[in-house]
């Protein structure tokens, strides 16, 4: 199990403690004392730095290493949401202005792609244009990439999961209302959504678990394919008080069937393994549901079992990876949540401290094989460009929230 994840054997918070100078040469320890405003300084060098060696090695010059991959979630449009992540935290149109070039390339080349999703299709691809062609006052290519997304046609058969299903198609619906205009998607439709894929869920559901969902012939919890991400993307929706109802059981379900260590198992099938502390997979991503839970029902059984997933995040986080699928990263975004929600420090120390790992040891270590720099390594989702981005998230702690997850 171990081999997953780094020992962590970072300082914990101690309030009652002052702070002191760390040993000399101890750079991490270093970081980790910093005055939150420089610190917040250093990511922000350090995230511009990595955004330019990721437009180089995904987009290059002009376009010309552009391919046909167009998704936010391994693919070119991951650079464009970088780019725009930047813009909003620096103010420089040029990176805005990049971005918007990339969003054509990638629309250009959506044809390529049958997926429909914020993360993986083309749903991300119009509302993220959507976005920033507003922000930089081109209400024609706003008004081009509003039609598009608005003409999208569901596939058939599609299931209803985050990463290729009906709740991914929802959240770029949402994002979309949230940054363009209210009714760019109807709401009536995205009722119309929501009410569907619980009627999915309670197909395959039962009394000790309303909801249920099956994706390539397993039942997953996570975030990535079950029922985390499909009932985090429901609770951003108007619910019926059957349906919020069926949520709130489905949640308690899943915490009453947790491992005795507090971290929860991949899919129903798969109840004998507790190795996997990652977004899509584990306690990181259930504790981000069970924050939003929290904050929609008040049920204080929702905000004690994401301190628990934060305790086994804390504790078996510090993955031998830097992306936010499966990374550290993503696993960071966990104290982020809770500190938004508490504003405890505790979580904001945690959150700073992981991200002194990478920013003091990532980049050795991938160099001496010793982390795995992602399958696709410049990606948002699996490289450094989630590493970028999570940087530029935490110069402003109390708006931070994971990408494509949390609006």
């Amino acid at each position: 199990m171990a081999s997953r994840f780094f020992v962590n054997a970072l300082p914990d918070y101690e309030p009652e403690v002052a702070s002191v100078n760390p040993p000399p040469g101890n750079t991490l320890l270093e970081l980790l004392s910093l005055p939150y405003s420089d610190f917040a300084i250093r990511l922000k060098e350090a995230a511009l730095a990595i955004k330019e060696t990721v437009v180089n090695e995904t987009w290059g010059v002009g376009g010309e290493r552009h391919n046909r991959n167009c998704t936010l979630y391994s693919g070119t449009l991951g650079t464009a949401f970088l780019l725009y992540k930047c813009y909003q935290v620096t103010g420089d149109t040029n990176d805005l202005n990049l971005c918007s070039d990339i969003i054509k390339a990638c629309d250009a080349s959506s044809s390529f792609t049958k997926d429909v999703t914020f993360k993986q299709g083309c749903g991300g691809i119009y509302a993220l244009g959507a976005v920033v062609a507003n922000h930089r006052g081109d209400q024609h290519m706003c008004k081009y990439y509003v039609d598009q997304f608005q003409g999208i046609s569901l596939p058939e058969e599609i299931c209803d999961e985050l990463m290729h299903g009906k709740a991914g198609y929802l959240v770029a619906c949402l994002y979309l209302n949230q940054l363009v205009d209210e009714e760019a998607y109807p709401s009536s439709r995205i009722r119309r959504m929501a009410c569907e894929i619980v009627k999915d869920g309670r197909k395959m559901g039962n009394g000790r678990c309303p909801l249920m969902y099956e994706w390539n012939g397993e039942k997953y919890w996570g975030a990535a394919h079950g029922l985390a991400g499909i009932s985090l993307v429901l609770m951003h929706t108007e619910l019926e008080a059957d349906e919020a109802e069926d949520i709130k059981i489905t949640l308690k379900y899943m915490i009453e069937h947790r491992f005795h260590s507090r971290n929860y198992p991949a899919s129903e099938e798969d109840r004998n393994r507790d190795v996997l502390v990652h977004w899509c997979h584990g306690a990181p991503g259930i504790a981000i549901t069970l924050v939003k839970a929290y904050q929609v029902f008040g049920d204080k059984v929702f905000l004690d079992s994401a301190i628990d997933a934060a305790e086994v995040t804390w504790e078996r986080g510090l993955l031998k990876r830097v992306g936010l699928c499966h990374g550290i990263s993503g696993n960071a975004y966990v104290f982020l949540s809770l500190y938004r929600l508490t504003g405890k420090e505790k979580y904001l120390h945690r959150a700073k401290a992981f991200a002194s790992f990478l920013l003091d040891r990532s980049a050795n270590l991938i160099r001496t094989g010793e982390m795995h720099p992602g399958d696709r390594p410049y990606s948002l989702f699996e490289g450094i460009g989630g590493l970028a981005y999570l940087y530029l998230d935490m110069v402003q702690p109390t708006q931070a929230r994971y990408p494509a997850y949390e609006l």
